[in-house]
């Protein structure tokens, strides 16, 4: 027994300190004092590693105080602290293991620790580490997003550690990806970067698209002969992407030709070597022309009088005598090859998802324009009443729906009530609209056009007397934020769905009313034959005020709806009001159907144009509305248009 017990304490004796006990950070420090009380970015990584390897459960906390400048070294004892509140003079010091109160000194007593920015950017690379398996989920995100700045082949080991870990799903995936991406640019191995690169396929993140341009990063070369190495492709001279110049220049610049003389070097060099009123052996009368000041300056560079300049030909032959390429940065083909096939699949996947998703905005913006234009497609496509008033009546329904929300708190509620009540609001503003005003005036356009322009600017200003001049907010409900992504490229906002699911449903109740019920019948009747309804017993004047009113109440409902992401204030429906004539003259007056596809081929037309030039939004109304012009010059009667007796009403 005695001699086991000899054993055990001998290998004790002989055991390294770190298996016996755990070193204390004051322990792992010391060692290290000077360059953790006077860092640099050259010897902090020795106090790091040190730090790695210890595994003191402290590492972390130190490096975050270390970072933020909270350590200090106090001078009598040597040792490391963390910095705690100052009164009087005195400084309140903090154990660095335990973090509990170790006393109090004087403020000369101790020196603050202050790790410039490359310091500080080498502990937040170590300080990753730890905070990719911190308990605390925000410190994992927060490393993550370091990586994301500052991604480095240190990275890739400590986060494929981490990821077995990983217990949010989320989390994990970004984790993942994270990965991925490192190793396709700092695995060790071709294979192993060329299979990163391949995972990569189908993503259309920016991330993943700049860091596979990093790796196809090259660099203009130019050379006798084709180096050895990794070659991208060889430029042309006089190509679009390297001009004449350009190409000497580079060779300039490289040493391999001497640089051309200026025009205006030139000239000085030939005034200041004028003798006998000659420069060169040719008047100064004869210089006039760039061909004889060319042979001037000849002269004198053969004489040695001036350096020799650069003909033609000669350039022309050194161009031709040398090689101008791209070359990789990255030295492996591989590699290369892989980044850029992998590459070019995505940006071909990202033109198709640009491209759906401007179709996917066209056909938002079409729904939008078309709930506007509905209500004016009754009054003016049916009736042949120009309203200019109609952008008002999708005002006073935005108006109704910030009122209602006034007194309503629950968003998804107001909504509820609101499109009820700005119906009801419109609809008898345009029936008392009809009945004290165009019922006088039918058959009269011009009349009708000033009368409704009148009411417009009355009802606007009436609006600013009400709710003044500043914008007010309609609130969409919590369940309309936010937008539906499918990824970085294609996504669209939930209120915009809501408005095309808003339009479809006005376009089957509409067609509904007008081609199933008695009121749609007979509003048919009249359009096509007042006379012939009159004597079938349907009364036109009140049809003509039922409709007059049910086209005015849509716009209420439509200004509900537009309020919900424009802004609601008295000039708003002044921004509809030229779009929804336009969809109206251009689908076809007197057809839902045709104002349908007015709406689309507005909505579409505008943001094609604002695509080509999303710079100036003004150009794009002003091409859009010349190209319905030309449009209207050869489909006067729009893209649906009426047949038989209603035509020729």
């Amino acid at each position: 027994m005695l001699r086991i017990l000899l054993i055990i304490v001998a290998l004790l004796a002989a055991a390294p300190a770190h298996l016996v006990r755990a070193q204390g950070l004051q322990e792992v420090l010391q060692p290290h004092a000077e360059e953790v009380a006077n860092p640099s970015r050259q010897r902090v990584a020795v106090v790091l590693d040190a730090l790695i390897e210890a595994g003191h459960p402290g590492v972390s906390g130190f490096l975050e105080r270390w970072q933020n400048r909270e350590v200090v070294l106090n001078r009598s004892d040597g040792l490391f602290y963390y910095a705690g509140q100052a009164s009087d003079g005195q400084i309140a010091l903090l154990d660095i293991e335990t973090g509990q109160d170790a006393g109090r000194v004087p403020a000369s007593a101790i020196q603050e620790i202050r790790p410039n920015g490359g310091v500080r950017r080498e502990i937040a690379g170590a300080l990753v580490q730890f905070q990719l398996s911190a308990p605390d989920i925000v410190l994992r995100r927060d490393a993550l997003d370091t990586i994301g700045r500052s991604p480095s082949a240190d990275h890739m080991e400590p986060l494929a550690a981490s990821l077995e870990d990983e217990t949010d799903t989320a989390l994990r995936i970004r984790k993942a990806r994270l990965l991925g991406l490192l190793q396709a640019r700092f695995a060790e191995t071709t294979e192993g970067r060329v299979a990163a690169i391949e995972g990569l396929a189908g993503d259309v993140s920016v991330d993943v698209r700049a860091t596979l341009n990093q790796i196809l990063a090259t660099s203009a070369g130019v050379a006798p002969q084709l180096p050895a190495g990794n070659i991208a492709r060889l430029l042309e001279p006089g190509s679009p992407e390297l001009s004449r110049a350009e190409a000497y220049a580079r060779l300039v610049e490289s040493g391999l030709a001497p640089p051309r003389i200026p025009a205006a070097q030139i000239r000085d060099a030939l005034v200041a070597n004028v003798v006998d009123g000659r420069a060169g052996g040719i008047a100064v009368g004869q210089l006039d022309t760039e061909a004889r000041r060319l042979d001037a300056y000849a002269a004198l560079a053969a004489a040695g009088t001036v350096p020799p300049t650069v003909s033609e030909d000669e350039v022309r032959a050194a161009l031709d005598a040398h090689v101008f390429y791209l070359a990789y940065a990255d030295p492996d083909a591989a590699v290369t090859r892989a980044a850029a096939r992998v590459l070019a699949a995505i940006e071909r996947r990202v033109a198709f998802d640009q491209a759906l998703d401007l179709a996917l905005d066209a056909l938002s913006l079409s729904s939008i324009y078309f709930l506007a234009a509905i209500g004016l497609a009754i009054t003016f496509g049916v009736m042949g009443v120009i309203n200019m008033a109609h952008g008002e009546f999708i005002m006073m329904g935005a108006y109704t729906g910030y009122v209602v929300q006034l007194f309503i708190p629950d968003y998804t509620l107001a909504l509820i009530v609101a499109l009820p009540l700005a119906f009801a609001v419109t609809f008898g503003a345009g029936v008392a609209m009809e009945r004290l005003v165009i019922r006088w005036l039918y058959h009269r356009p011009l009349e009708t056009l000033l009368a409704t322009f009148g009411i417009s600017i009355a009802l606007q200003q009436l609006a600013k007397n009400i709710f003044g001049t500043q914008a007010r907010p309609l609130t969409a409900p919590g369940w309309l934020d936010g937008a539906l992504v499918y990824n970085e490229v294609i996504q669209i906002s939930h209120i915009r769905i809501a408005i095309f699911f808003l339009a479809l449903m006005f376009l089957g109740l509409i067609l509904f009313v007008l081609n199933r019920t008695r009121l749609g019948l007979e509003v048919r009747a009249v359009t096509q034959n007042p006379g012939m309804a009159a004597s079938m017993g349907i009364n036109p004047d009140r049809i003509n005020m039922l409709t007059f009113g049910l086209g005015s109440g849509i716009a209420g409902i439509a200004g509900v709806a537009i309020g919900l992401y424009a802004k609601v204030t008295s000039e708003m429906g002044q921004d509809y009001i030229v779009q929804s004539f336009m969809t109206v003259v251009v689908g076809g007056v007197g057809n839902v159907w045709g104002t349908l596809a007015g709406a689309v081929m507005i909505g579409t037309l505008q943001k094609g144009i604002e695509w080509m030039n999303p710079s100036n939004t003004l150009a794009a109304q002003t091409y859009m509305i010349l190209f319905i012009i030309l449009f209207i010059q050869f489909r006067p009667k729009g893209i649906v248009a009426l047949k038989g007796r209603a035509a020729e009403a």
